[in-house]
């Protein structure tokens, strides 16, 4: 079955617009303007659009429940799709991968992220593709969420530009070939 819905996860709210934990946000943003997308509505505690991708028409959200709570907003709208998790590309920073790297898997643990770790438990289930963003940085402070919730440096927003083009390419890729595919295209 071919996704349907694509969650971009991040915080609302202007103070955490350019965080790098609103990696998924930034990238439910560049999918949503690359294929002119119907405008955002509040639904099902999320921010959501429709899009058109090769033929199809897709959902992409951006939940309002704040990171930690995300599962919930998540599980909402895939009811709302009538879809089960294979239904999903979930969209998320990760502070473990080295920044700008991508790192598309068809499933998986949490790995740490409590974003993910309540789409997992709010689904009950772990298989879902997902498309994480490398927010990493060598030197890594002690409090993670801080670091998380700060924004990016100056001089990170090329970077940053591309980061964001490529995950929605391989979103898109998750779209239209599979996840196998974007792996392949991706993962290097």
């Amino acid at each position: 079955m071919m996704p349907r819905l694509t969650v971009g996860l991040g915080n609302p709210g202007q103070r955490y617009a350019r965080t790098r934990h609103n990696a998924g946000f930034m990238v439910a943003d560049e999918l949503a303007r690359e294929a002119g997308a119907s405008p955002w509505a509040v639904r099902c505690r999320s921010l959501v659009c429709e899009a058109r991708f090769g033929g199809e028409t897709i959902v992409l959200a951006k939940p309002l429940t704040y990171m930690n709570l995300s599962g919930q907003a998540v599980r909402l709208l895939l009811e709302e799709c009538s879809s089960g998790p294979e239904g999903l590309v979930l969209v998320l920073d990760d502070l473990n991968l080295p920044f700008g790297r991508i790192r598309v898997r068809s499933r998986g643990s949490a790995g740490g992220h409590h974003g993910l770790e309540s789409v997992i438990s709010a689904l009950g289930s772990e298989e879902f593709a997902r498309v994480r963003l490398g927010v990493g940085e060598e030197e890594m402070p002690e409090d993670k969420a801080e670091f998380v919730l700060s924004e990016f440096p100056p001089g990170h927003e090329e970077v940053l530009s591309d980061i964001v083009r490529r995950a929605a390419a391989a979103v898109r890729v998750i779209l239209s070939e599979g996840v196998d595919q974007a792996m392949s295209a991706f993962n290097a």
